[in-house]
């Protein structure tokens, strides 16, 4: 997502929680600064994508004293509606913009500045945020004008659960498939073109028959924002069975060593604890 501002013209000043990802950026143009209060001095937009809510919060407060009144923040990560809202919470505190920006896509998305951002902020305020969100995504969807109702992250969470389900599903079907004796491409096949067929179970199907559980999303990633969905569907008081088993699946990979493996190794999850 850096790369993509710089490849737009913008100036960057980039902190990492792991300062060599920082320095990555230096040979792109990026300013590698050691702080977060550093990267955030004369900002006029503070973009945050960090794991979860808690280290954006401790990212955040360690750059408090660099923050000016009236800076944009773009919360870019997928952390949850309730950390949206504690988020939103510091903006108020520190009298900063608060959009709550979730962006949608793996990494060869953000690497393209093809992701889809989901947003909610203030309309008088777009502007000033226009030209990151332009540099790092293909298409913004606004959802709301005020970025503490955390509509933005609700919507991220619904659309995780889709790609999170779809995942499991394939990843069953492909198991099934082969212990029954049956070509998994043929099923694939039977599918193709119909309202059955899906382009994101076809990308992971190929990872899980080939093998090559290369992380595009990591199973760590997913099992957080899998959490985060059934949490949030518990305080809604919606049951999500699907879901639960889901985050049992990626529990049971990532306890076999799986975990900065892609999603796709779900797949593992349907024979002897995911090995």
């Amino acid at each position: 997502m850096a790369r993509s501002m710089l490849r737009a013209g913008l100036p960057v000043r980039a902190w990492n929680r792991t300062r060599a990802k920082a320095e990555a950026l230096v040979a792109d143009g990026a300013y590698c600064a050691a702080t977060p209060a550093e990267a955030v001095t004369g900002a006029d937009v503070v973009v945050t994508v960090l794991n979860d809510g808690p280290r954006v919060l401790a990212a955040m407060r360690d750059a408090a004293d660099g923050l000016a009144p009236g800076t944009v923040w773009a919360q870019a990560a997928t952390v949850g509606d309730a950390a949206t809202s504690e988020l939103a919470g510091f903006a108020r505190e520190h009298a900063l913009i608060f959009f709550d920006a979730p962006v949608l896509g793996s990494q060869p998305a953000a690497e393209a500045g093809e992701l889809l951002v989901l947003a909610a902020g203030p309309p008088d305020a777009r502007a000033a945020l226009a030209p990151v969100l332009d540099a790092i995504g293909r298409r913004t969807t606004w959802v709301g004008d005020d970025g503490s109702s955390a509509a933005a992250s609700r919507l991220k969470l619904v659309l995780n659960s889709w790609l999170t389900a779809v995942t499991h599903a394939t990843a069953e079907v492909v198991a099934l498939a082969r212990a029954l004796d049956v070509d998994p491409q043929a099923f694939l096949d039977s599918v193709a073109g119909g309202a059955l067929d899906n382009g994101y179970m076809r990308l992971k199907s190929a990872m899980m028959l080939n093998g090559d559980y290369t992380a595009t999303f990591t199973v760590d990633n997913a099992l957080k924002d899998a959490r985060l969905i059934t949490e949030a569907a518990d305080r809604a008081g919606v049951r999500l069975d699907l879901a639960q088993a889901g985050v049992a699946r990626f529990e049971r990979v990532e306890r076999a060593g799986h975990g900065a493996d892609d999603m796709a190794a779900s797949y593992l999850a349907s024979f002897d604890e995911g090995a």
